[in-house]
């Protein structure tokens, strides 16, 4: 079983014993976003002596929760997990690390991201308009395809530039990406 030599930032035991199925971890838990200033600062010291990885749910908590972890510990890594992924079995629960596949957590392990502030501006909101991912009649669905692409997960339009230059995404992988999505789209009408 493949070692994470990272601590991942989780949200709850039941994703503590999802991951430790599909990769041999260490973790701690954020138990909510409602995340004290011990965790934190357990968390920025992790950081320090091993580095973390931050494997929120991919929610609005998951991100919330994300947000508030990669503001306190500016130097953590950065793992998602598509929805589809995260997906119960039963009707009515939430969406979560808890319910992906062994497969889906290495598969979002292996594709790890560190934010880089001093990031280039490499795609443009000139490039998102072009692609259809913001300001029209399905864009939404064109960032969930993208986010799930380059596995860099969900986010709105008004973030996606943003989550684009902090992960230093290439538009060579950007415009991959931007053609599987209308490879997809032009298959569906047919």
């Amino acid at each position: 079983m493949k070692k994470i030599k990272e601590v991942l930032v989780v949200e709850g035991k039941d994703d503590t014993k999802q991951i430790n199925r599909a990769v041999n971890a260490d973790t701690i838990e954020t138990r909510g976003s409602a995340i004290d200033e011990d965790t934190l600062a357990l968390i920025a010291k992790l950081a320090d002596q091993r580095g973390v990885i931050i494997f929120t749910d991919p929610d609005f908590s998951g991100e919330k929760i994300r947000k508030i972890v990669a503001e306190a510990v500016p130097n953590a890594k950065h793992a998602f997990l598509p929805k589809a992924a995260g997906r119960p079995d039963k009707a009515g629960g939430s969406l979560g690390v808890e319910h992906a596949s062994p497969e889906a957590i290495r598969a979002a392990l292996d594709h790890v991201y560190t934010e880089t502030d001093a990031a280039p501006t490499l795609i443009t909101h000139e490039d998102l308009m072009t692609a259809g991912l913001i300001g029209g009649a399905g864009s939404k669905a064109r960032r969930e395809q993208l986010g799930e692409l380059l596995q860099i997960g969900y986010v709105n339009g008004k973030q996606l530039e943003k989550r684009l230059r902090m992960f230093s995404i290439q538009p060579a992988d950007f415009a991959a990406a931007v053609k599987q999505i209308r490879e997809r789209e032009n298959a569906h009408e047919q």
